[in-house]
């Protein structure tokens, strides 16, 4: 399910706004290797193709993307850790 509240709990954090692809994936998938199954990251980015390149993470990586939306200029997600 995709959620359009930006207030969702996470256990974690990572801010990605200003770094180009693939760095807000490749943060967000060492931060997820860090957590414990059930846990959730929330991502904040302002790269343009990130929604995108987030919905394929999550479908390639077996993470759930738990919510996704916009907050001003930057772009936000939560994944939970499979």
């Amino acid at each position: 399910m995709i959620a359009a509240d930006p207030l969702l709990q996470a256990d974690r954090e990572v801010d990605a706004r200003g770094l180009n692809c693939p760095l807000p994936i490749l943060r967000t998938k060492k931060t997820l290797n860090e957590m414990t199954s059930g846990q959730t990251v929330r991502v904040r980015t302002t790269e343009p193709q990130s929604v995108r390149d987030f919905q394929n993470f999550a479908r390639q990586s077996g993470n759930e993307l738990v919510g996704h939306g916009e907050d001003g200029s930057a772009f936000w997600f939560v994944l939970r850790r499979r």
